[in-house]
Protein backbone atom coordinates (compact mmCIF):
# COMPACT_ATOMS: atom_id res chain seq x y z
CA UNK A 1 0.00 0.00 0.00
CA UNK A 2 1.10 3.37 -0.77
CA UNK A 3 2.28 5.84 2.29
CA UNK A 4 -0.72 8.86 1.61
CA UNK A 5 -0.81 9.77 5.55
CA UNK A 6 -0.55 13.57 5.12
CA UNK A 7 2.77 14.18 7.83
CA UNK A 8 4.98 16.52 9.32
CA UNK A 9 7.23 15.63 7.26
CA UNK A 10 5.17 15.67 4.21
CA UNK A 11 3.31 19.42 4.95
CA UNK A 12 7.30 20.37 4.90
CA UNK A 13 7.66 18.59 1.89
CA UNK A 14 4.75 20.80 -0.05
CA UNK A 15 6.17 24.18 1.59
CA UNK A 16 9.81 23.28 0.10
CA UNK A 17 8.07 21.78 -3.59
CA UNK A 18 6.02 25.53 -3.57
CA UNK A 19 9.33 27.81 -2.79
CA UNK A 20 11.70 25.92 -4.89
CA UNK A 21 9.16 25.75 -8.22
CA UNK A 22 8.36 29.18 -7.99
CA UNK A 23 12.23 30.52 -6.92
CA UNK A 24 13.45 28.43 -9.93
CA UNK A 25 10.87 29.49 -12.15
CA UNK A 26 10.95 33.28 -11.34
CA UNK A 27 15.30 32.93 -11.37
CA UNK A 28 14.61 31.52 -14.82
CA UNK A 29 12.93 34.21 -15.97
CA UNK A 30 15.49 36.63 -14.30
CA UNK A 31 18.47 35.06 -15.89
CA UNK A 32 17.08 34.99 -18.99
CA UNK A 33 16.03 38.87 -18.76
CA UNK A 34 19.88 39.36 -17.36
CA UNK A 35 21.50 37.16 -20.27
CA UNK A 36 19.41 39.52 -23.33
CA UNK A 37 20.91 42.43 -21.60
CA UNK A 38 18.22 43.99 -18.91
CA UNK A 39 19.50 45.02 -15.52
CA UNK A 40 16.48 43.56 -13.57
CA UNK A 41 14.83 42.96 -10.13
CA UNK A 42 13.83 39.51 -9.06
CA UNK A 43 11.01 39.43 -6.49
CA UNK A 44 8.79 35.95 -4.96
CA UNK A 45 6.98 36.63 -7.70
CA UNK A 46 8.21 38.20 -10.82
CA UNK A 47 10.97 39.64 -12.75
CA UNK A 48 10.68 42.77 -14.14
CA UNK A 49 13.58 45.25 -15.95
CA UNK A 50 14.60 48.17 -14.03
CA UNK A 51 14.24 51.72 -14.52
CA UNK A 52 12.22 52.10 -16.99
CA UNK A 53 13.83 49.51 -19.75
CA UNK A 54 11.37 47.49 -21.86
CA UNK A 55 11.49 44.61 -23.43
CA UNK A 56 11.28 44.20 -26.97
CA UNK A 57 8.37 42.22 -28.55
CA UNK A 58 10.90 39.52 -28.74
CA UNK A 59 12.39 39.48 -25.62
CA UNK A 60 9.40 39.35 -24.10
CA UNK A 61 8.64 36.19 -25.25
CA UNK A 62 11.77 34.42 -24.17
CA UNK A 63 12.05 35.61 -21.06
CA UNK A 64 7.75 34.70 -20.59
CA UNK A 65 8.86 31.55 -22.41
CA UNK A 66 11.78 30.39 -19.80
CA UNK A 67 10.27 30.16 -16.39
CA UNK A 68 7.49 27.96 -18.16
CA UNK A 69 10.17 25.45 -19.48
CA UNK A 70 11.98 24.77 -16.47
CA UNK A 71 8.61 23.97 -14.53
CA UNK A 72 8.03 21.65 -16.95
CA UNK A 73 11.84 20.19 -16.87
CA UNK A 74 10.87 19.81 -13.21
CA UNK A 75 7.82 18.16 -13.72
CA UNK A 76 8.90 15.62 -16.18
CA UNK A 77 12.20 15.20 -14.04
CA UNK A 78 10.18 14.31 -11.22
CA UNK A 79 7.77 12.33 -13.42
CA UNK A 80 10.58 10.15 -14.24
CA UNK A 81 12.31 9.54 -10.85
CA UNK A 82 8.61 8.46 -9.99
CA UNK A 83 8.06 6.32 -12.75
CA UNK A 84 11.71 4.46 -12.29
CA UNK A 85 11.82 4.20 -8.55
CA UNK A 86 9.30 3.17 -6.23
CA UNK A 87 6.72 5.91 -4.21
CA UNK A 88 8.44 8.64 -2.32
CA UNK A 89 5.93 10.70 -0.95
CA UNK A 90 8.49 13.58 -0.37
CA UNK A 91 8.81 13.91 -4.62
CA UNK A 92 5.18 14.00 -5.51
CA UNK A 93 4.57 17.63 -4.46
CA UNK A 94 7.45 18.72 -7.03
CA UNK A 95 5.11 17.22 -9.40
CA UNK A 96 1.85 18.41 -8.57
CA UNK A 97 3.14 22.20 -7.59
CA UNK A 98 4.28 22.89 -11.19
CA UNK A 99 0.48 21.57 -12.40
CA UNK A 100 -0.86 23.85 -9.90
CA UNK A 101 1.30 27.04 -10.45
CA UNK A 102 0.64 26.48 -14.41
CA UNK A 103 -2.88 26.49 -13.93
CA UNK A 104 -3.24 29.11 -11.83
CA UNK A 105 -1.09 31.39 -14.15
CA UNK A 106 -4.07 30.20 -16.91
CA UNK A 107 -6.81 31.14 -14.55
CA UNK A 108 -4.84 34.98 -14.27
CA UNK A 109 -4.98 34.88 -18.25
CA UNK A 110 -8.28 36.44 -17.82
CA UNK A 111 -6.81 39.29 -15.67
CA UNK A 112 -3.92 39.81 -17.43
CA UNK A 113 -2.17 37.94 -19.71
CA UNK A 114 0.92 35.58 -17.97
CA UNK A 115 3.64 33.89 -19.28
CA UNK A 116 1.51 31.63 -21.47
CA UNK A 117 -0.66 33.77 -22.36
CA UNK A 118 1.58 36.39 -23.84
CA UNK A 119 3.40 33.53 -25.71
CA UNK A 120 -0.07 32.42 -27.19
CA UNK A 121 -1.14 35.95 -28.11
CA UNK A 122 2.53 36.53 -30.22
CA UNK A 123 1.81 33.56 -32.24
CA UNK A 124 -1.81 34.51 -32.85
CA UNK A 125 -3.14 31.69 -30.53
CA UNK A 126 -5.80 33.98 -28.42
CA UNK A 127 -4.54 34.36 -24.61
CA UNK A 128 -5.21 30.47 -23.42
CA UNK A 129 -4.04 28.14 -26.24
CA UNK A 130 -0.56 27.34 -24.82
CA UNK A 131 -1.66 27.44 -20.93
CA UNK A 132 -4.08 24.53 -21.61
CA UNK A 133 -1.48 22.69 -23.64
CA UNK A 134 0.70 22.97 -20.56
CA UNK A 135 -2.09 22.18 -18.12
CA UNK A 136 -2.94 19.22 -20.28
CA UNK A 137 0.69 17.89 -20.10
CA UNK A 138 1.14 18.68 -16.45
CA UNK A 139 -1.81 17.05 -15.92
CA UNK A 140 -1.34 13.84 -17.40
CA UNK A 141 1.59 13.57 -15.59
CA UNK A 142 -0.15 13.90 -12.43
CA UNK A 143 -2.84 11.47 -13.52
CA UNK A 144 -0.33 8.91 -14.51
CA UNK A 145 1.79 9.18 -11.31
CA UNK A 146 -1.84 9.16 -9.06
CA UNK A 147 -3.04 5.65 -10.88
CA UNK A 148 0.13 4.25 -11.51
CA UNK A 149 0.10 4.53 -6.74
CA UNK A 150 -3.56 4.08 -6.57
CA UNK A 151 -3.23 8.29 -4.97
CA UNK A 152 -6.53 8.67 -3.58
CA UNK A 153 -9.05 12.00 -3.77
CA UNK A 154 -8.07 12.73 -0.14
CA UNK A 155 -4.94 12.41 -0.98
CA UNK A 156 -4.99 14.54 -3.77
CA UNK A 157 -7.37 16.99 -2.28
CA UNK A 158 -5.26 17.73 1.06
CA UNK A 159 -2.32 18.02 -1.97
CA UNK A 160 -3.89 20.89 -3.44
CA UNK A 161 -5.07 22.34 -0.35
CA UNK A 162 -1.55 22.63 1.43
CA UNK A 163 0.17 23.70 -2.39
CA UNK A 164 -2.60 26.15 -2.80
CA UNK A 165 -2.23 27.92 0.47
CA UNK A 166 1.33 27.66 0.89
CA UNK A 167 1.24 29.18 -3.22
CA UNK A 168 -1.44 31.74 -1.87
CA UNK A 169 0.99 33.03 1.18
CA UNK A 170 3.69 33.51 -1.70
CA UNK A 171 2.02 35.44 -4.04
CA UNK A 172 0.16 37.62 -1.68
CA UNK A 173 3.45 38.50 0.27
CA UNK A 174 5.19 39.65 -3.02
CA UNK A 175 2.13 41.87 -3.87
CA UNK A 176 2.25 42.81 -0.38
CA UNK A 177 6.04 43.26 0.78
CA UNK A 178 7.29 43.31 -2.42
CA UNK A 179 10.83 41.38 -1.24
CA UNK A 180 12.99 41.99 -3.72
CA UNK A 181 15.66 39.10 -4.00
CA UNK A 182 17.91 40.36 -6.58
Amino acid sequence: MTDQKITWKYLLACISAVFFTWIIHEFTHWITSESLGYESVLTLNTVSPISGQKYTELHNIYVSASGPLITIMQAVIVFMILIKRNWSKSFYPFLFTPLYMRLLAGGMNFINPNDEGRISEYFGLGVFTISILVSMILFFLVYKISNKYKLSWKFNMWTTIIIMVVSSILVLSDQILHIRII
